[in-house]
């Protein structure tokens, strides 16, 4: 007995301790940009150079400070002799803020109808899936279009078209992942008690699948971030005099050749967030889901 529990701290001892995994130097990245993207966001106002509509036909189409243009104007300016850096960072706040209105909102709906779904079952259900599915076999890109054409392009519609996008993922997961929480143990045990179903949902059932939902909605933000992007570059987006990164790129569609500097720089800052969230949500995934942690054991 004695040989046996030297042996068993023996190797105890000489098994090494389990080292903690570090972030990936591409995370890192992503997140040092993402904070950059929100601190723009927020202080727009603040730290711009000049207001996002204040213009000079006196200053249009100089070339960015590193190509000879204006140092007062490090971006250059625009057809209307606007500063193209001023309305990239107030641009970053629009896409951001409709991206994160648009999230907050397809989220709420989508997991609220999962809920009633996997609750009632029945006909509930049957409507909460079909739905779903009519959903999910339209082009949503059209559906806006004809909305936003129909309707008129006001901000408040723009934005709430914006939200019902990607809504039926939600639901469709969140109906799943709580019609398996039922069948758990815990779920069932709480219930023999008498809780109220609202309290088990909010209180239990909610955090055990918070994790999943919060990868999706990393998932479904760059997204919406192309989705402003293409609707706003159509002229049905954001309209003039604000600007968005998408209506940046309308603007500077017409004057590539000559004066590349009023749409590049919108490219750039949308091809770097929305690879950034992507990255993020991806190793989120890899990190929040337990099958995979299992798997990597």
């Amino acid at each position: 007995m004695t040989v046996a529990t030297d042996t068993t701290l023996a190797e105890a001892m000489a098994t090494p301790p389990r080292r903690r995994r570090r972030m990936p130097w591409v995370i890192v990245l992503c997140s040092a940009w993402l904070v950059l993207a929100l601190v723009l966001a927020v202080g727009a106002d603040w730290i711009a150079p000049y207001g996002y509509a204040e213009q000079s036909l006196l200053k249009r189409l100089k070339p960015p400070a590193f190509l000879g243009g204006d140092p007062a104007h490090l971006l250059g300016t625009d057809g209307l002799g606007r500063d193209v850096l001023s309305r990239l960072i107030y641009a970053m706040r629009s896409s951001l803020l409709i991206a994160f209105c648009g999230t907050l909102i397809g989220s709420v709906v989508g997991t609220f109808l999962g809920f009633l779904a996997a609750h009632f079952r029945g006909w509930v259900e049957e409507t909460v899936m079909l739905a779903v599915d009519f959903q999910a076999s339209m082009p949503f890109l059209i559906i806006a279009l004809a909305v936003l054409a129909f309707f008129g392009n006001s901000f408040e519609l723009f934005l709430f078209v914006i939200g019902f996008y990607g809504w039926e993922v939600y639901a469709r997961l969140t109906r799943g992942l709580v019609l398996q929480a039922n069948g758990q143990g815990y779920a069932f045990a709480i219930r023999t008690l008498g809780i109220h179903p609202f309290r088990i949902y909010l209180r239990h059932v909610l955090p055990n699948i918070l994790s999943v939902l919060v990868v999706q909605v990393t998932l479904n933000f760059p997204e919406l971030i192309l989705l402003e992007t293409s609707l706003s570059f159509l002229g049905l987006g954001v309209q003039p005099p604000q600007t968005s990164l998408g209506l940046m790129l309308g603007e500077g569609r017409n004057y590539i050749a000559s004066a590349w500097w009023m749409a590049i720089p919108a490219g750039i800052a949308i091809f770097l967030t929305t690879l950034g969230v992507s990255l993020l949500g991806d190793y989120l995934r890899d990190r929040l889901d337990p099958t995979l942690r299992t798997a990597e054991r």
